[in-house]
């Protein structure tokens, strides 16, 4: 299922992850879903790709797809928890 980005993320239920196929290597925000609460566990992108904002984009399309799911989120990964608390808009579905 392609999400809404500029950028082709990709969201792979069956792995349980968004991902994104760079040339350099696969970025990716994990998640794992138990009942309602979506739990996002780990968020990596290589680190030729550091600094491209990469990861916020996948993790923006993780935090969509649990928004119209009607899901609520658990930040396990410290880079979703720092997202989160960038973006206060965000913080309603904790």
């Amino acid at each position: 299922m392609m999400i809404e980005s500029p950028l082709p993320i990709v969201h792979r239920p069956e792995a349980s992850r968004f991902e994104l196929a760079l040339d350099e290597g696969l970025a990716m925000c994990v998640y794992r879903r138990q009942g309602d609460v979506l739990l996002m566990t780990h968020t990596e992108v290589p680190p030729a790709c550091g600094g491209r904002g990469l990861a916020a984009a996948l993790v923006r399309c993780a935090l969509d797809w649990a928004r119209t799911e009607g899901l609520r989120v658990q930040p396990q990964c410290s880079y979703v928890a720092a997202y989160m608390r960038r973006h206060p808009e965000t913080r309603d579905l904790l």
